[in-house]
C-alpha cells in the first residue's frame, strides 16, 4: 500500500472488524481465490497468509485479481459519494449550504446525513463550515488585511457571528490573532516539577502553552507582540490545577484550554483527551478514530502540533508496533509519563 494507507497491521485488523470506515482505503487481496474486497466484505475471512493489502482496485487488478461479486469493491458507496460531495459543496466555507440544503442535495434527512458526515469527517457539516470559516479569516487577516475583509470573506453574515466564532476558538480577538498576540495579557511561570522544568501560559480564556525545558523567550516568539506578564495571584490558581494534573496522571480537575488548529487536528486533539490515563494508541487507531484511517501520517503531525502538553496528551500514542515513537520533548520524558500512568509497570512500556 502507498504510504498515505495504514499499516498492514492495522488493516488486517480492520479486515477482521469488517470495519467499513476504511472502505476505499484499501483492498484486501486473497491470492489464493483470486478475489479482491473491500475491508467490511461479510464474506468468511481468509487466513492471514494468503492475504495481501492494495492501494485500490486498479492495483489489485494489475496483480491479476478480480472484484468480489458480493461487495463490489470497485463501486463507490452512496455514502462515501454523499460526503464527498458535501465536501465539495462546502469548500472554504465562505457560501456553505445549511445542512438541510446538504442533505437535500445528497438525498438524506438532515438527522441521517448528519451521523454519515460525522462519522465520516470527524465532525458534523456545522462545526466542518465554521471551522473552514475560521481558517479562511485567519488567511485573509495574515495577509495584513483589515477584520471587516475578513468577516466578509469568510462568509459570515455579519460581524456579531464573527466575533462570536472567533471567541469560542480562539480565546483571542481577531485583531490580536493577526498581530501576534497584539492587545493580549498572556500570564506565565516557568516551575520545576518531578518531571522538570514546565513553561505554562494563559490568557483569560485558558492554557495557550505547556512544555517543558522551555523558557519566556520561546513564548516571547510565539506571541510577539502579546503583554506578557509573570505570574499574579489570578493565575496562581491555576497554575497550581495545572503543576497538580502533571504530577497526579488521571487528575479529574476540567482546566480551560486555548488552543486552535485545523478541522483534523482539533478532531485529533479531541480524541487524544479521550483516551484514559494509563492507556495507549497507535497512530493507525486514532487516525482510525476520527474518520480518516489512511491519514496515519496527518495524525502523526496533528500529534506534533500540539501546543498543550500532558492537558492534551499526546504522549499517548505510540506505534503500531509497540514501540514509543516520537515526542517533542524526548523519549526518556514520553517512558516516564506513560510509567507514572501505568502505576510504574516498566514492562508495559517499550524499552
Amino acid at each position: 500500500m502507498s504510504d498515505e494507507q495504514v499499516s498492514e497491521e492495522a488493516a488486517w485488523q480492520a479486515v477482521l472488524a469488517r470495519d467499513g470506515t476504511f472502505d476505499g482505503r484499501f483492498v484486501t487481496g486473497v491470492l489464493s481465490t483470486g478475489i479482491y474486497c473491500r475491508p467490511s466484505c461479510a464474506a468468511r475471512h481468509p487466513r492471514r497468509e494468503n492475504v495481501r493489502f492494495f492501494a485500490g482496485p486498479d492495483a489489485a487488478e494489475e496483480a491479476r485479481l478480480r472484484a468480489c461479486l458480493r461487495c463490489s469493491p470497485r463501486s463507490v458507496s452512496r455514502e462515501e459519494e454523499a460526503v464527498a460531495r458535501a465536501l465539495a459543496r462546502i469548500g472554504d466555507g465562505s457560501d456553505a449550504p445549511t445542512l438541510a440544503q446538504l442533505s437535500s442535495e445528497v438525498g438524506y434527512s438532515p438527522a441521517h446525513f448528519q451521523r454519515v458526515f460525522k462519522r465520516a469527517v470527524g465532525v458534523t457539516p456545522a462545526q466542518y463550515v465554521r471551522t473552514q470559516r475560521m481558517a479562511r479569516a485567519g488567511e485573509v487577516l495574515s495577509g495584513g488585511n483589515s477584520v471587516t475583509k475578513a468577516i466578509y470573506e469568510a462568509g459570515f453574515g455579519a460581524p456579531s457571528r464573527f466575533y462570536e466564532n472567533s471567541r469560542d476558538r480562539l480565546g483571542m480577538t481577531p485583531s490580536a490573532w493577526r498581530d501576534g498576540g497584539s492587545g493580549v495579557t498572556i500570564r506565565w511561570a516557568v516551575v520545576e516539577t518531578t518531571l522538570g522544568r514546565m513553561l505554562v501560559a494563559a490568557t483569560e480564556k485558558g492554557i495557550c502553552r505547556l512544555s517543558f525545558s522551555e523558557e519566556p523567550d520561546h513564548l516571547r516568539a510565539r506571541f510577539p507582540r502579546a503583554d506578557l506578564v509573570e505570574g499574579g495571584e489570578a493565575f496562581e490558581g491555576l497554575l497550581q490545577d495545572v503543576v497538580s494534573a502533571v504530577e497526579q496522571p488521571g487528575c479529574s480537575r476540567t482546566i480551560p484550554l486555548d488552543v486552535q488548529g485545523t478541522v483534523f487536528q482539533e478532531a485529533i486533539w479531541r480524541e487524544l483527551q479521550r483516551i484514559p490515563a494509563g492507556e495507549t494508541r497507535s497512530y493507525a487507531q486514532l487516525a482510525a478514530a476520527v474518520g480518516r484511517p489512511g491519514a496515519v501520517r496527518a495524525a502523526g503531525s496533528a500529534n506534533a502540533a500540539n501546543n498543550v502538553a500532558v492537558l492534551i496528551p499526546c504522549h499517548r500514542v505510540v506505534r503500531s508496533d509497540g514501540t514509543l515513537g516520537g515526542y517533542a520533548y524526548g523519549e526518556a520524558l514520553k517512558r516516564d509519563l506513560l510509567r507514572r500512568e501505568q502505576g510504574g509497570d516498566r514492562s508495559r512500556l517499550d524499552e
